[in-house]
């Protein structure tokens, strides 16, 4: 029985970590080949809107 609890682990561990690893590979395929010249139009929608915007944080001594 314990045999076969280690074995199904392994098996999940193993189908979870493919299909993360699947789904970051995809994910910058796509970003690379398929978005042209918008890939960083979220980084530079959000820059511009952050422009003027005061520094927050404590003092640096």
């Amino acid at each position: 029985m314990g045999g076969y609890i280690m074995d199904l682990t392994i098996v999940a561990l193993l189908i979870v970590g493919i299909t993360a690893t699947i789904g970051v590979i995809t994910n910058g395929v796509g970003t690379r080949f398929f978005s042209g010249n918008k890939r960083n139009e979220f980084v530079d929608q959000s820059t511009s809107l952050q422009t003027g915007w005061n520094k927050v944080g404590g003092s640096k001594k």
